[in-house]
């Protein structure tokens, strides 16, 4: 086993990796990752056996301590479909042994969930707890829909979409990035006193380098945009990385229409529809009134975990 510290130099070959992984999404494509490389130091790392690269891993360094990777939403490893759970242990005794070498005493895992999984990838999983003595720090919980057996959904839902209809909202995808942004930073803004973990001008960048799989769909009513969500799509999932609406477009339940139009009306070659998590900033607290909404649709729990693990000697 031989464990290389990324480099540009190495973009190409990473990316290639990526995109033939069974378990890696274009967020670990280096076109997305690097476009907030400014926010931190980048502490990727690749896996060599036998001179054959078998494994990534997304990761970024904060002092003594390794995230994998705070800039995602997910970041564990990324590996092939020749990777078996015994390589994938010795990759972790590995792993240690670098960290030690390099003064890091700690790593913060989060794990890539079990939907993005072309075929099983839990290896890293096991080797988490049977090398790292890992303990679990914190579980968010998502809302998807298995897309080839979608659960009925609830009366409010369907009392939302006929609203909207009734009023003569249409639904749409759009390219009209700076009218939704200003819809969700004013909703962000309002509601938490937040702003979006993206700017426009980098969602736009990320749009360009992405067309296909960052996408954007909204709800208009006389031509004026009442509400809308972004989509992240990879080979298993759709996911919602942004859903918003003004006081209009709530009233109007244009986010019933919305998604009415992306899972009865539109064909999405995935299995998954993930609306996102519903935590709050306290992990342990649930926004119930968020994923009863997203429950409404038929959608039902999937958890983001974070691990973390303090060095000691590899077995």
């Amino acid at each position: 086993m031989r464990i290389e510290r990324y480099t540009a130099e190495k973009a190409e070959e990473w990316n290639r990796f990526v995109a033939l992984s069974k378990n890696g999404t274009f967020l670990f494509d280096r076109g997305y990752m690097d476009y907030h490389a400014d926010r931190f130091e980048d502490h990727s790392l690749l896996f060599y056996l036998n001179n054959r690269l078998l494994a990534l891993l997304p990761a970024n360094r904060q002092g003594s301590t390794l995230y994998s990777h705070q800039g995602l939403t997910y970041g564990g490893l990324v590996v092939n479909e020749q990777a078996t759970t015994a390589q994938v242990v010795e990759l972790f005794r590995e792993l240690m042994e670098y960290l030690a070498a390099e003064g890091i005493n700690k790593l913060i895992y989060k794990p890539v969930p079990h939907i993005y999984h072309s075929v099983p990838a839990e290896e890293d999983l096991f080797a988490l707890y049977s090398v790292c003595d890992a303990q679990l720090l914190e579980r968010n919980v998502s809302c998807s829909i298995d897309l080839n057996r979608q659960l009925k959904w609830n009366r409010d839902r369907k009392y939302g979409i006929n609203r909207s209809r009734n009023n003569g909202v249409v639904v749409s995808e759009s390219d009209n990035w700076e009218g939704f942004w200003q819809i969700l930073e004013e909703n962000l803004m309002h509601k938490f006193g937040a702003r979006p973990v993206h700017t426009i001008e980098e969602i736009l960048l990320l749009h360009a380098r992405f067309p296909r799989l960052i996408r954007l769909f909204t709800a208009t009513k006389d031509n004026r945009m009442l509400g809308g969500t972004v989509l992240y799509l990879s080979r298993n999932v759709v996911h919602t990385q942004y859903i918003s609406a003004n006081e209009e477009g709530k009233h109007l339940r244009v986010l019933d229409a919305i998604f009415h139009h992306l899972l009865n009306e539109r064909e999405w070659p995935c299995r998954y529809f993930d609306f996102g998590t519903s935590n709050g900033p306290d992990a342990h607290e649930l926004k119930e009134s968020l994923i009863h909404q997203k429950e409404g649709f038929g959608a039902r729990a999937v958890v983001y975990d974070w691990y973390g693990a303090v060095l000691r000697c590899a077995k």
